[in-house]
């Protein structure tokens, strides 16, 4: 097994790293180190692709602007967990295509991202941030930072076998800059306790999403427990399985959350928050969408530019 493919702390259970496409669904229903990371993903797909069809189905999409933001973050919600399950699922068919795999699950995490952010935006912001030049920058700086965090993730694949640690951190990174900015409209609301419509019941999953978004964080960075005992979660109980139930979680905590400042805080902020227009909202996802493509398109191109040469001297 080439060093490309080697998890740290996972000893036995790695597909083959030339599969066929074929081969690759076929292992769904195989146990391999893989499998329970692509179900963990991919069960929760449908799950929220059945949450946001059945919002879809009770909205007025045209005339209720006020729901817009909440769909758009519903169908984000859709789209990360699809490319993680993907790219688990395809990550074995050569180094080039898994690299490739995870440019593009890297972008769907940011598309989420940058929904969250824009929901955050809509209903959650506490009374003293709205209508502050925090507020109409916000989602701005949410679509830069999805740009710069996409273009981050992606280049420190490049310094995975060579110098890993930096690859980790850089990697950590760029996912927890972009978490921090979505969230300091909840971490004003939680910790400084402005304004007495920000405060109730959707309070409380604010608080759970943040502790198991900080779980998440640490088994992703962690490789615990697989690394105190090489072998023997190769199947069941590594840190990315663990990882993706927490991120799933997280999420559907979140979703809660944003429904409940949906519809407690709405004569609120209809009365006194700007929301965001179509335009700016389509605007905002275009952007990202864009960008994100143009960054993936740019260090997949670079694989193929590496010497052959350096490739083989980074393997071994």
């Amino acid at each position: 097994m080439t060093r490309v493919f080697h998890e740290q702390g996972i000893l036995f259970g790695y597909r083959h790293p030339q599969s066929s496409a074929t081969a690759c669904i076929l292992s769904l229903f195989q146990m391999t180190n893989e499998t329970l990371n692509i179900w963990t993903h991919l069960l929760p797909f449908w799950f929220f692709v059945w949450r946001f069809v059945t919002t879809l189905y009770v909205t007025d999409v045209q005339n209720d602007s006020y729901s817009w933001p909440l769909l758009v973050y519903m169908s984000t919600s859709c789209v990360y967990p699809l490319a993680s399950s993907c790219a688990h699922t395809f990550s074995s068919m050569s180094k080039n295509a898994r690299h490739i795999c995870y440019f593009l699950d890297y972008g769907a995490v940011n598309l989420f991202s940058l929904g969250s952010a824009i929901a955050y935006s809509a209903y959650t912001f506490p009374d003293a941030l709205v209508r502050t030049t925090f507020y109409d920058y916000y989602v701005t700086l949410a679509v830069l930072n999805t740009i710069v965090s996409t273009g981050l993730s992606c280049y420190s694949r490049f310094l995975e076998l060579q110098r890993p640690r930096l690859c980790k951190m850089l990697r950590v990174l760029a996912f927890a800059y972009p978490y921090t900015w979505d969230s300091l409209p909840i971490f004003y609301r939680l910790f400084l306790f402005p304004g007495e419509s920000a405060q109730n019941e959707a309070t409380v999953y604010h608080q759970k999403h943040m502790v198991l978004t900080l779980l998440a964080s640490f088994f992703y960075s962690a490789h615990l427990p697989e690394r105190l005992a090489p072998g023997c979660f190769d199947y069941i109980g590594h840190s990315h399985q663990l990882f993706h139930v927490c991120v799933i979680l997280a999420t559907h905590i979140q979703m809660e959350a944003i429904l409940l400042d949906k519809t407690l805080r709405k004569e609120w902020l209809l009365a006194n928050s700007r929301a965001l227009s179509f335009p700016q909202i389509a605007g905002a996802i275009l952007l990202c969408l864009i960008f994100s493509l143009i960054n993936i398109i740019y260090f997949s191109a670079a694989l193929y530019r590496i010497p052959e040469p350096e490739l083989r001297k980074k393997e071994t």
